[in-house]
């Protein structure tokens, strides 16, 4: 076949493109997840589950395709989800909401917060994100022009920095986003911690966008608390939840925000120019899953406790000095101890998916701030246990061997 000629292949455009995402890098998810596979890595980095969710709602969804459901929907979504979302709101928080205007199914929750921001963010509006935080969060809000204002929070146990973040509140800050159960650091914000964030966000006429994707994902003696519920906030507050999280279904990507009807019908509109609606038979399946599957998303705690239990104890054993933990599904380790001269997180770990087979998150790429910590990993625990027994067998041996090594040196 002939080469084509050089005067047929149109140049590339020259005009630069969006500098928000060109001059964003890969992400460590990506690269880390890569890094695993070419390395037969056991992968407990990125935050997905091995386990599945009830498989009733997988045949409720089979079951919708089948019977025609699959022209667009409502815009805001089913009514059915609509209703089950709304009930599942005051069943389990005590916040009542109206399904017919203060209930909005997203494509997963992140969708949900791209159109919160492009709702509700004008250029030069300062957004307040507590630092680490999930990546995709700044960048959204970037995205619709916000000003992002990272206030970090105190290491070694993630604690609310009281004074740092009332410095953050000015009077063009927009909205401050709130999650909890807490990616990545597994922190359950505790009622004082809520309480002052609520006065801050009164005082300031700040809204709230509460990212509640993990509130079932919640152990020990904590109880996840919705900053919704408090006195004051309702008004000003906007909830997101998860079917991936809730049910473990994560590549459903269903989603649902609840808040008051004004905050939200702008965020409609965002939600209905970007993607219009959801998938159907899916909104179908999760509106039986709220309404009838409490006892699995209720029982989630339990099962999580008890493989942290697992993975915990061992990675202490072996030197880690491991961070409390109380939600969501991710053990944070400080590597301090094993940190050669010059290495940080991101190398450690490249280090460890290639030379030990087990693959983690540096912690440094979740941060906003400038100079973050860099002596910090997550590992992910809502895996099968032999995928857990596996990644500590394999740790165990790498450093027997590196310390047998450095012991005949």
């Amino acid at each position: 076949m002939p080469a084509v000629a050089d005067s047929t292949i149109k140049s590339l455009p020259s005009k630069p493109l969006n500098v928000t995402l060109a001059n964003i890098p890969t992400t460590i998810f990506t690269v880390m997840s890569s890094l695993a596979v070419e390395h037969n890595s056991v992968n407990l980095g990125q935050g997905f589950p091995d386990d599945e969710g009830p498989d009733a709602m997988k045949k409720i969804a089979g079951e919708a395709l089948m019977q025609f459901h699959n022209q667009y929907p409502p815009m805001m979504g089913i009514p059915e989800l609509r209703q089950a979302v709304a009930k599942h709101s005051e069943r389990e928080q005590g916040i009542p909401v109206d399904w017919a205007s203060e209930v909005l199914i997203t494509v997963g929750a992140t969708e949900g917060i791209a159109a919160a921001f492009l709702g509700l963010i004008n250029p030069g509006d300062e957004v307040i994100f507590l630092d680490p935080c999930y990546d995709s969060y700044a960048t959204m809000a970037k995205m619709a022009g916000a000003v992002v204002k990272p206030v970090k929070l105190s290491l070694p146990d993630f604690k609310l920095p009281r004074e740092e973040l009332a410095a953050a509140f000015s009077p063009s800050t927009k909205l401050i986003l709130l999650n909890s159960p807490h990616n990545p650091s597994g922190k359950v914000f505790d009622i004082e911690e809520l309480k002052f964030i609520a006065d801050l966000c009164i005082k300031h006429d700040v809204l709230v966008l509460s990212d509640e994707v993990y509130e079932h994902l919640v152990f020990g003696n904590q109880k996840h608390i919705s900053i919704r519920s408090l006195s004051g906030m309702k008004e000003r507050t906007l909830r997101l939840g998860s079917a991936g999280k809730t049910f473990s279904f994560t590549s459903w990507k269903v989603g649902w925000m609840t808040g008051p009807a004004v905050i939200l019908a702008p965020i409609t509109k965002a939600h209905q120019f970007m993607v219009f609606t959801v998938a159907s038979s899916l909104q179908r399946a999760v509106a039986h899953g709220l309404d009838n599957e409490k006892d699995f998303y209720r029982s989630l705690g339990l099962s999580l406790e008890r493989k942290r239990s697992l993975l915990e104890p061992r990675l202490q054993a072996l030197g880690f000095k491991t961070v409390p933990t109380y939600g969501a599904y991710f053990v944070m380790a400080d590597i301090s101890n094993f940190l050669r001269e010059g290495e940080t997180d991101e190398m450690f770990a490249k280090r460890l998916t290639i030379e030990a087979g087990v693959t983690t998150i540096p912690i440094s790429g979740f941060y906003l701030s400038p100079n973050p910590p860099k002596h910090l990993v997550r590992f992910c625990f809502c895996k099968e246990d032999a995928k857990l027994h596996a990644a500590c067998d394999r740790l165990e041996s790498y450093f027997k061997k590196k310390s047998s090594h450095i012991a005949h040196q």
